[in-house]
């Protein structure tokens, strides 16, 4: 059995085990189980293609395997990975190993919650392991669907309003992504849906690139939260269970960054250079707006999904520079966010698991009550907004001097832009950081509360040290993904 398939196999082991599991000590133990065993995995992944690498092997997917499913239409089972795979496999596996401990606690109908769960992470890790379109888009779907009964089931406030919302966006950008898949290979005139395939062939005439490029890009980029079609992303989230609102923002959002690069650009760099401008100027509206929005809300989930919306826009804006720097910089800005705002939605759990409100203008002086947690926020808070030494400075300087590598008036103005969007989380990082934490206790009621517990304190810690470790030793991940871009892509831009 090829290595890759362990992503797909383990996650219906522990949908069998689930499924079986009878008490919730046994469905904790299978989740764990689980969880474990796909970090353990994603890790051996990693030193496995590092060592591939530096043995001199530069094929373009390493660990490839490829099974015939449907004949008539050339769909198979193809699985490979190069560096930006096994990076975001690698951030699979950690949010989900610390959303299993984020959600010990979670009742009721826990093994139906774990099931919904482990199906969305199997969509997720498919989804990354896959190099034929249509098998992407199906694992792209099984990611999807779990989302609503998640949130419409499990979440709180207006969830099925949140639920119902995010399901149809979503839907609605499958639907434009399914006819860009359909045109990419009816177009190239392929016989096969192997996205490699295609891309040797370069076959797509300029004409129908220029059709599908934007709906296949328009489609992954409803999920990136592309203005003006974001408008899903902070009622899901502000909704959502906690550990699911960890792995929606920490990785479901960047399988539409990656679905961008890795099919929109990647099979029509052509279309990719004469367009690029359209969305550009949407993915700079997206940072800003994003972060301005982040500034006047007062629900901490609220806060953290605006500011999702601006961090996601960055990984979309550095796309479009088309160039490797700042391409570099959005894979790097994949991994930063995903941790971070998988560490500021657990967090928030927490707190809101204590205090019963997320409304920072009905919280106060948390330092003095539950001191852990509190300095878990504030390191949080300094990578969002760009802390030398934490994961969120290397990824915005390699976007901002990647895209100040163009020479044209354009993409520095909106490099510029973009720039401005470091002051405005600034602004609302420190503003609930002083209201939050500092200053007087809200009432006697908050006095009681307790600081984190063992599992908490186990899920905060391993995102904690992966953001400092991005942070600190950025060279490990820059040399993990290095080799990943193709030359022959930026020649077709015009770029290095």
């Amino acid at each position: 059995m090829n290595f890759l398939s362990i992503f797909v196999l383990i996650p219906l082991l522990m949908l069998a085990g689930l499924w079986a599991a009878r008490g919730i000590k046994a469905i904790r133990g299978v989740m764990i189980t689980g969880a474990s065993a796909l970090l353990i995995a994603a890790v051996v992944l990693t030193f496995m293609y590092l060592g591939e690498r530096n043995a001199g092997n530069t094929a373009e997917m390493l660990f490839r395997a490829d099974t015939l499913w449907y004949a008539p239409l050339h769909i198979s089972y193809s699985v490979g990975v190069d560096g930006i795979s096994v990076a975001m496999l690698l951030l699979s596996a950690i949010i989900v190993f610390t959303g299993t401990f984020a959600s010990w606690r979670l009742q009721p109908l826990t093994k139906e919650y774990f099931l919904w769960f482990t199906l969305l992470s199997m969509g997720v890790f498919g989804f990354f392991i896959s190099v034929d379109l249509f098998t992407m888009f199906m694992f792209y779907e099984i990611a999807l669907i779990p989302m609503y009964l998640l949130i419409g089931v499990w979440g709180s406030g207006r969830k099925e309003y949140a639920a119902m919302k995010l399901t149809l966006m979503l839907m609605g950008g499958s639907a434009f992504l399914l006819i860009g898949i359909l045109g990419i290979y009816f177009g190239s005139g392929a016989t096969t849906m192997n996205l490699l395939e295609i891309a040797q062939l370069h076959n797509i005439p300029f004409a129908q690139q220029c059709i599908w490029f934007p709906l296949t890009f328009l489609g992954f980029g409803v999920l990136g939260a592309l203005f003006p079609f974001h408008t899903w992303s902070p009622d899901g989230h502000a909704s959502a269970p906690t550990a699911v609102s960890m792995l929606h923002a920490g990785v479901l959002m960047k399988l539409g960054g990656y679905g961008c690069f890795r099919i929109a650009i990647y099979l029509m760099p052509e279309a990719a250079n004469e367009l690029s401008w359209i969305f550009l100027i949407l993915t700079g509206i997206s940072v800003v707006y994003g972060a301005f929005s982040a500034c006047v809300q007062t629900d901490l989930k609220y806060i953290n999904a605006y500011s999702s919306v601006s961090h996601c826009g960055l990984v979309l804006f550095a796309i479009l520079m088309l160039n490797q720097t700042a391409a570099t910089g959005a894979i790097l800005q994949m991994l930063s966010h995903g941790l971070m705002t998988a560490l500021f939605f657990a967090l928030i759990g927490m707190i809101y698991g204590r205090t019963h409100t997320r409304d920072i203008t009905k919280m106060g002086g948390l330092m003095q009550i539950m001191p852990y947690l509190a300095v878990c926020y504030v390191i949080a808070g300094m990578a969002s907004l760009g802390l030398p030494g934490l994961s969120g400075f290397v990824a915005e300087m390699t976007i901002f001097v990647g895209s100040f590598e163009h020479a044209d008036m354009f993409h520095r103005v909106f490099t510029i832009v973009a720039c401005c969007s470091i002051v405005i989380t600034a602004v609302y990082i420190l503003r609930v950081v002083g209201k939050l934490l500092f200053g007087p206790v809200y009432d006697d009621h908050h006095r009681t509360l307790t600081d984190a517990e063992w599992w908490e304190r186990t899920s905060t810690i391993a995102l904690i040290v992966c953001v400092a470790g991005i942070g600190c030793f950025p060279n490990f991940f820059v040399d993990l993904i290095k080799f990943t871009f193709s030359p022959e892509i930026f020649a077709v831009l015009g770029m290095k």
